[in-house]
């Protein structure tokens, strides 16, 4: 009896999961299905699924009409200067709060954390001036600066909960054998955090590639990533949806491959010490 009780719970979790996790991809599978439509079946009430003629005229005319490689390029350079410039400052701060604590570390965590509370249109005006004043408008450098400062109580916040699973004594040992904090960080900390470490890095990655409102406002075309190009096929005369999926479509799919292959480094990674 408890063995076809445990049965069922196993089919319908499996069903659960394969339905929410369907419902989760569906507007990923309809964007694909609409690069390939023209503009007229975009539109059409009621929508044809999968019987409607197929074309790639769409990703052509996105081809000719931007520079996909281009905008990939800064979207790549961005995102992953942002990210590992975001580890390189966060590491030490984390080991910091997690090994060498003070009596106002948990304040400072919290005020970190506080600073993601507050809506990014609020400083918009003040650092839009001083990028003006600093040259750095429609910079690769001025984008990486402000994805980095914007994630980084991310990532500290995270690196610190996986830090903080580590125990103490293997620290001391490497200290007592006369390891200076640095060969501490490199050889004894970084290894045995590999997998807080990679997902932490995925998981900014995929926040700097996303990331539509600073890259929006601070570029136009030399340093413009993925989301700028996509945000071109938006016009006052209207959407085009088809070629609209279509830019859409080639912007996410480096980062959804990535994805696909590190989500198990992911998972491992965001699950890093819940289980005891």
């Amino acid at each position: 009896m408890a063995r076809t009780a445990t049965r069922q719970r196993v089919v319908v979790s499996t069903i659960g999961a394969w339905f929410f996790g369907f419902l989760i991809f569906f507007p990923i599978l309809w964007m694909v299905l609409a690069s390939f439509k023209t503009e007229l079946e975009a539109f059409a009430i009621p929508p044809s699924f999968l019987f409607f003629h197929w074309t790639a005229e769409n990703y052509a005319t996105v081809q000719e009409r931007s520079d996909y490689v281009l905008h990939a390029m800064n979207s790549i350079i961005i995102a992953g200067g942002s990210t590992l410039i975001a580890l390189l400052i966060a590491i030490p701060a984390a080991w910091s709060m997690a090994f060498s604590p003070t009596k106002r570390a948990k304040d400072i965590l919290l005020w970190m954390l506080s600073t993601k509370m507050m809506p990014p249109v609020g400083v918009l005006v003040p650092i839009y001036l001083i990028y003006k004043s600093f040259g750095l408008l429609d910079s690769r450098i001025g984008l990486v600066f402000i994805l980095c400062l914007g994630n980084l109580p991310i990532v500290i916040w995270m690196l610190f909960t996986y830090f903080k699973e580590i125990p103490r004594d293997i620290l001391e040992a490497a200290r007592m054998d006369g390891a200076t904090i640095g060969r501490e960080l490199i050889y004894v900390l970084t290894p045995m955090a590999i997998p807080g470490l990679a997902s932490t890095m995925l998981l900014n990655l995929i926040l700097a590639w996303n990331e539509a409102f600073w890259t929006l406002n601070l570029s136009t075309s030399n340093a413009a990533p993925l989301t700028t190009f996509i945000a071109s096929y938006s016009s006052p005369e209207g959407l085009f949806w088809a070629k609209l999926s279509a830019a859409s479509t080639l912007a996410i799919a480096p980062i959804l491959v990535l994805g696909w292959f590190s989500q198990k480094q992911l998972v491992r990674g965001l699950t890093f010490g819940a289980v005891k």
